[in-house]
């Protein structure tokens, strides 16, 4: 929700399609949502429904973290639009087919779609401007497990497809910076009472605090918008990312190659230098950012 008024506020930017995912809560779910929130907002973009579970795995979801309707209890009456007949894969590969090096790609959830689309317009990584991912925690530990990241464990073989496929201009919007940008509670009761933002975000908000011991909101999607919109707002590392697949304990993690190796060491690259690099976000202005989301979710 926090993430459509955050873009939506932004004068220079067009929402041009949506695509919805399985993940916070089942994708018939997440799809009558993302319809919700267009016709509330007044956004005039394409729904596609997406994947339904992801690539290798059962499908998990996080209703005890978002709500049983995925928006806190708020969704509200149901849509009276429709979304296309096309799946958010085949929306994404024909978008960015018919207009090539103008798109950029906001992926917020798990990324099924994305890998999905690779697999009908593999020229993909060539034809979008940049990729803007939610996801992982390099240095810090997870959330859905102590290594993993909620948005890469849902699909990590999708991820780790969208991770060797090549996007020239790929970042990684992870739990290293997201977790630090904590919102306290007083930034939530700073906003009206009626705001739909601060109705929605208080279920969520309930949760963190549950075990953070404080109150407040971790704004993962909304700083990803931002810093798409934004980069400056954040400093970042550059390396070549994978997923770990096999682990037992580690499946889902987000993982670089981060010794550093002299010239001639005997030891070769855990990851590939095949892999193409890409930008990790380790920290952000959350001062910065905090005032643009209040300004964003409270605009009529």
């Amino acid at each position: 929700m926090e993430k459509a008024h955050y873009l939506r506020a932004q004068r220079d930017t067009e929402i041009v399609a949506i695509g919805t995912v399985h993940g916070n809560v089942p994708v018939e779910q997440a799809t009558a949502n993302a319809l919700r929130l267009t016709e509330r907002l007044g956004i005039k973009a394409p729904v596609a429904m997406g994947a339904a579970r992801p690539l290798a795995q059962d499908l998990r979801t996080a209703e005890d973290v978002h709500g049983q309707d995925g928006l806190g209890g708020c969704a509200g009456e149901d849509p009276t639009t429709t979304c296309t007949n096309e799946s958010a894969a085949e929306q994404l590969a024909n978008r960015a087919r018919r207009e090539p090096g103008e798109l950029s790609l906001l992926a917020i959830g798990p990324l099924t779609n994305v890998a999905l689309a690779l697999q009908i317009e593999p020229r993909l990584p060539q034809l979008l401007v940049k990729v803007v991912v939610m996801g992982g925690a390099l240095n810090v530990p997870g959330n859905i497990t102590s290594y993993a990241e909620a948005n890469f464990w849902h699909d990590p073989e999708a991820a780790d497809l969208v991770l060797q496929a090549g996007f020239e201009d790929l970042t990684i919007v992870g739990l290293d910076v997201t977790m630090a940008s904590h919102a306290p509670g007083e930034w939530l009761e700073s906003l009206p009472e009626a705001n739909y933002a601060r109705q929605i975000l208080g279920f969520y908000a309930d949760f963190y605090g549950s075990f953070l011991g404080k109150t407040g909101f971790v704004p993962h999607d909304p700083l990803a918008a931002a810093i798409m919109l934004h980069p400056h707002l954040a400093t970042y590392v550059e390396d070549r990312f994978a997923i770990e697949l096999t682990g037992r304990y580690t499946r889902g993690a987000l993982v670089a190659d981060q010794r550093i190796l002299a010239e001639g060491s005997p030891f070769g690259r855990d990851i590939g230098t095949g892999r193409t690099k890409a930008k990790y976000a380790v920290t952000a202005d959350q001062d910065v950012f905090l005032d643009q989301l209040r300004h964003a979710v409270t605009q009529p």
